[in-house]
């Protein structure tokens, strides 16, 4: 063979290497990740062409499928789209998906390992296959109650609850919401408006407020800072600072009280009682920014957090000199939290200090509705001792003791700390925040509450008068209905 032969032989045979190297990257080690591509439209017809599990909580069905008579034979529909869309999320051909239906596609579609058995006897027997369901944790009641507080009075927001013990999220709301039916839809001509029209909406709907938008927790940050004082040697009664205002360090720049009004009372558990902000801002800068990182990571901040869906991490900012550090004992400067994550830190105090990963999978379920997994309870640290603890939990009673607004419950101790952040461009429409655990000797629901921008009140709200309301009409929810 001549040399210029030779060449092309070798050019070739290179080709013939890239080509199957090429065949076999697509078509074995990148062929899960093409598959599962939410923009893949043949696993999507593959999809439709079986019944779709459903998602269920409380005996109730919250997302289902039904058949059709076009080329997707089945339909995703949402009984009721606009109240659990935080939790279910949407399954649309056009969009893809999100929340649970994304999160436990595989055994939703029924591909998952553990359903093997169930499509091999299927295939045998001449079955149509059929997808798994998965069942949430979810208390339908509170769900509602949580959804309709918000609504009703128009507000912006997000309300999350926790069982302390073992994690289960028992409600995951936001408000404005959005309906999940309005994408699931086959006309993909409606599907593209509905989508447009939401992504334009005010307040956007479509973002899961619950675990995705990080806020300014206020003054309920201050549990951290209690928690970080009784771990450095304070105690309930340890003398605190009762100025109505501060000059922060190395400025003239000064931090008040609220309403710039001294303190009702000079200790420990009267600052957090009547929330005063001199007190833990000091509190704050003695401790150090060193201690206060440690007890918020031991509380959740800055953890990878999958419930299944991701929570945004909630951080406390730089800190890089006093000022700042003083700002951020009393939880504004550069601190953000999750709705999620200030439910966590309710929940870890009512636990004793354990605090249980957030889960909101209760059990998944084979087609005919048989338990293939279910839920286990996982520690995710000891945010503190049992002793502090109990300590702050005796601070939170005073709190409630001092805070105003409706829907007390008679013969209910609530432990409970309020918030009113500022934020942004908009000073006088603070964010008002509750949250707060009960029974507080028996501890069966933890909560958090935010309400942006002031509510209906603007720069006179407060987080007592706001969020607190909410707040107890969902605990009571979950009581009457056995927590």
């Amino acid at each position: 063979m001549n040399k210029p032969l030779r060449r092309v032989a070798l050019a070739m045979m290179a080709m013939v290497v890239l080509l199957m190297g090429n065949a076999t990257y697509v078509q074995v080690i990148k062929a899960d990740e093409l598959k599962e591509d939410a923009r893949n439209k043949r696993t999507l017809y593959e999809e439709y062409s079986r019944e779709r599990g459903q998602i269920i909580a409380g005996g109730q069905s919250l997302a289902n499928s039904v058949a059709t008579g076009d080329n997707l034979k089945y339909l995703r529909t949402y009984p009721n789209g606009p109240v659990y869309s935080p939790v279910t999320g949407f399954y649309s051909f056009v969009y893809g998906s999100n929340g649970v239906e994304r999160a436990e596609d595989k055994i939703l579609n029924g591909t998952d390992d553990s359903l093997a058995f169930g499509r091999l006897s299927d295939m045998i027997t001449g079955k149509q296959p059929r997808g798994g369901n998965v069942e949430l944790t979810i208390n339908p009641a509170m769900q509602q109650v949580a959804y309709d507080q918000l609504t009703s009075k128009g507000y912006q927001g997000s309300v999350v609850a926790l069982d302390p013990s073992t994690g289960a999220i028992l409600a995951m709301v936001n408000a404005p919401s959005y309906d999940p039916n309005k994408v699931a839809t086959h006309v993909r001509n409606d599907a593209a408006k509905a989508w447009q029209q939401m992504e334009k909406a005010p307040g956007s709907p479509m973002e899961n407020r619950s675990v995705g938008t990080l806020y300014p927790p206020g003054s309920t940050f201050k549990l951290i800072t209690a928690t970080a004082a009784l771990e450095s040697g304070y105690d309930l009664n340890s003398k605190v600072q009762d100025a109505a205002s501060i000059t922060l360090p190395g400025t003239h720049t000064q931090l008040p009280n609220y309403a710039g009004k001294q303190c009702a009372g000079d200790t420990l558990i009267e600052a957090l009682g009547h929330s005063c902000n001199t007190a833990f801002a000091e509190i704050a800068g003695k401790v150090g920014p060193d201690k206060m990182r440690e007890v918020a990571a031991r509380y959740g901040f800055g953890k990878d957090l999958q419930i299944p869906m991701s929570v945004a991490k909630s951080d406390l900012g730089p800190m890089s000199d006093a000022p700042a550090l003083y700002q951020s004992g009393i939880g504004q400067r550069d601190v953000r939290v999750t709705p999620m994550q200030n439910a966590m830190v309710a929940a870890a105090i009512a636990n004793h200090g354990k605090l249980m990963k957030p889960q909101l999978v209760k059990a998944t379920r084979a087609p005919d509705m048989s338990e293939l997994d279910t839920l286990q309870p996982e520690e995710m640290s000891q945010a503190t001792s049992p002793e502090i603890a109990d300590k702050i939990r005796t601070m939170m009673l005073k709190s409630e003791q001092y805070t105003k607004g409706s829907g007390k419950i008679s013969g209910v101790d609530i432990a409970s700390k309020t918030g009113t952040a500022q934020h942004g461009d908009a000073l006088d429409h603070p964010h008002g925040w509750y949250v707060a655990f009960a029974p507080a000797e028996n501890p069966k629901i933890a909560v958090a509450v935010v309400v942006e921008n002031g509510g209906d009140e603007g720069a006179e709200a407060t987080g007592g008068s706001i969020a607190a309301p909410i707040g107890r009409e969902v605990i009571r929810a979950g009581l009457q209905g056995g927590g």
